[in-house]
């Protein structure tokens, strides 16, 4: 092995420097392709609310909330607090959840594509269903198949888009995945909005669109190269240089590809991938596997998504004038990650976060004032009011935008080794759709109880993990994916963590092939 020095990550020591190669176009191509991975995720967020806004899809499935939406209610904040509509939204994330952890063998013995291509198929099928869904059985199911196309493309894509990157570009390339989840929100909202106008069967076209996003994932699978990471690891070591030279653009890669076969060497020793993240070594990578896609969905985003529609609608604006305002903030959740792919290579992870945070908090407080101040039972905001209200829930989706929204998927995806790789981004997967479901179930609930309280509530969620970034989370900005490992042993609080003699393997723990 050159370098000769390598411990149990299975990585040589500081080889980043010796990394060659420039940003290719089959790399920019192959990285574009796998992104529209998340524009699935992101259209389902947008379709959900705006259709669930919809008399016509109201009347058909869940009539007594249709009922209690025609007349006046005592409580404008439980207009819409029916377990059954929250599990229209939320049964998609808990089949997705489970789907995420059946993906991660799949990911790892048969490749990046394979796990992409799986999650097309069946969130095509479910759109097909959605689509034409006769009754709520029917419906459901669709949205189950929708949910394991969802934990198969957000397993995979995110782990495709940080291997395929060059170091110096990986942030903003691996966002592209962010960034195609915005689009497909601000699409469903656009789609939402000339729907509603078609009365019963507007509904249908909105779930049945879902198909495009679904098809393009499917077939971009099938035209993408596989990572030279994967390939090395399931024994493909020539095809892998072949295709590290290709997407690098040069010959000269020895020293990352020393790096990927030193990952491999020891990714291979180890059958149980599970098992091995819970050693102390990896506790590090553990932790923010399941911080950060929980803190990400606790900054309340996926509720104001969601549900942007209703929640509009219970402040009293008008159909249109929610639809409207919730595909603004879906143009502003785009363009937010334009900013952040400009800046997360340039500023760090660190600096995005913590910032987007403090702009967060303010965001929700102010709504919350607003909120408790001038709108009550069978109130409506005054216009001016209402305005601010749009104003500021922009500007928070604008600071989601540019620091939790990608890098709650970007930062997980680039700190594992390889022998770990898939189960960590499983992990992640997990913790997000299931913080996901659980917010999407009770968030009507928690709304009609806690009326305004219910931002402080998010914004008490986003000081902390403010806080635990400024403290806990190293910059990852620069550092080789494989060579993470180095980064935990010289943080402050890691390094006590970690075992005491990185060069001592932990082989007595390990399963061994």
């Amino acid at each position: 092995m050159a370098g000769g020095s390598f411990g149990p990550t299975g990585v040589a020591k500081e080889r980043a420097e010796q990394y060659q190669g420039k940003v290719t176009l089959s790399v920019i191509v192959a990285c574009l392709i796998a992104a529209v991975g998340g524009s699935i995720f992101g259209y389902d967020i947008g379709i959900s609310g705006g259709v669930t806004s919809m008399d016509a899809f109201l009347e058909k499935f869940f009539h007594d909330v249709y009922e209690k939406k025609k007349h006046a209610h005592e409580n404008n904040y439980c207009k819409y607090d029916n377990q059954g509509l929250a599990a229209f939204t939320s049964s998609l994330y808990l089949a997705g959840l489970v789907a995420s952890l059946i993906a991660s063998p799949i990911t790892r013995n048969y490749g990046r594509r394979a796990s992409i291509i799986c999650g097309g198929i069946s969130f095509l099928s479910g759109a097909a269903l959605n689509a034409g869904a006769a009754n709520l059985a029917m419906l459901l199911l669709g949205r189950i198949l929708l949910g394991v196309g969802i934990g198969f493309g957000n397993q995979a894509v995110p782990l495709y888009l940080s291997e395929m990157a060059p170091t110096h570009l990986r942030g903003g390339l691996n966002m592209m995945f962010q960034l195609a989840t915005t689009l497909g929100i601000f699409t469903a909202n656009m789609i939402n909005y000339g729907t509603q106008k078609l009365d019963s069967w507007g509904w249908r076209l909105s779930l049945g669109l879902a198909a495009v996003p679904a098809m393009l994932m499917t077939i971009g699978g099938m035209l993408l190269p596989e990572t030279p990471n994967s390939l090395i690891e399931r024994g493909q070591i020539e095809k892998g240089r072949k295709i590290l030279e290709k997407i690098r653009g040069t010959k000269n890669v020895n020293a990352e590809y020393q790096d990927m076969m030193d990952a491999s060497e020891l990714a291979n020793s180890i059958k149980h991938p599970f098992r091995n993240i819970l050693q102390r070594r990896n506790r590090p990578q553990l932790v923010m596997a399941i911080c950060m896609p929980m803190f990400q969905i606790l900054t309340g985003i996926n509720s104001i998504l969601f549900y942007a529609p209703l929640l509009f609608q219970s402040m009293g604006f008008g159909k249109d004038a929610s639809l409207y305002s919730s595909a603004l903030t879906g143009a502003v959740l785009a363009s937010s990650a334009l900013i952040s792919i400009a800046a997360v290579d340039r500023l760090g992870r660190r600096a995005l976060l913590i910032s987007g945070g403090i702009q967060m908090i303010t965001c929700q407080v102010i709504v919350a004032i607003i909120l408790g101040v001038k709108f009550g039972n069978n109130q409506e905001l005054s216009k001016g009011f209402s305005a601010l209200v749009v104003v500021v829930v922009c500007l928070f989706v604008l600071a989601f935008g540019w620091s939790w929204g990608p890098l709650g998927w970007t930062v997980p995806s680039e700190i594992f080794p390889l022998e770990t790789r898939s189960a960590g981004q499983s992990i992640t997967v997990a913790v997000n759709l299931l913080f996901t479901f659980a917010i999407a179930q009770s968030f009507l609930s928690l709304l009609c109880a806690f009326k305004f309280g219910i931002f402080l509530f998010f914004s008490g969620w986003i000081t902390i993990m403010t806080v635990f970034v400024y403290f806990f989370l190293p910059e990852t900005k620069g550092v080789p994916i494989e060579e993470m490992i180095l980064m935990w042993r010289k943080h402050w609080f890691w390094k006590r963590i970690m075992p005491e003699n990185p060069e001592v393997s932990e082989s007595n723990t390990i399963d061994q092939a």
